[in-house]
């Protein structure tokens, strides 16, 4: 527990930190010091959420395969299908990110 205050007390430091080491000011649009700390957090919402989905959905496929071993290949079939989609999610976040923010 203390190893996670001292970890995050430090992110915390480090993210404050970061304007004394900023350069002189240039025409920024007035929103635009936001986009990348906005685009950071929703790629990692994107991840955590699909990881979450990745689970969720394997845990449902072995229980089904526990219940039934014989429908295997159906199961196997729609579980990959499933797991790409929600992976597809998380590249298809990570590509909007890479073009917004430049």
């Amino acid at each position: 527990m203390k190893k996670q205050q001292y970890l995050f007390m430090s992110l915390a430091a480090l993210l404050f930190a970061t304007p004394a080491f900023a350069q002189g000011a240039a025409a920024v649009s007035p929103g635009a010091q936001w986009v990348p700390l906005a685009a950071g957090l929703g790629m990692a919402l994107a991840a955590g959420l699909c990881g979450l989905g990745q689970g969720k959905a394997t845990a449902s496929a072995t229980e089904a395969l526990a219940r039934n071993p014989g429908a295997r290949p159906g199961i196997f079939i729609f579980l990959i299908l499933g797991l790409a989609f929600i992976e597809s999610l998380a590249l298809f976040t990570f590509v909007i990110i890479f073009l917004k923010v430049q």
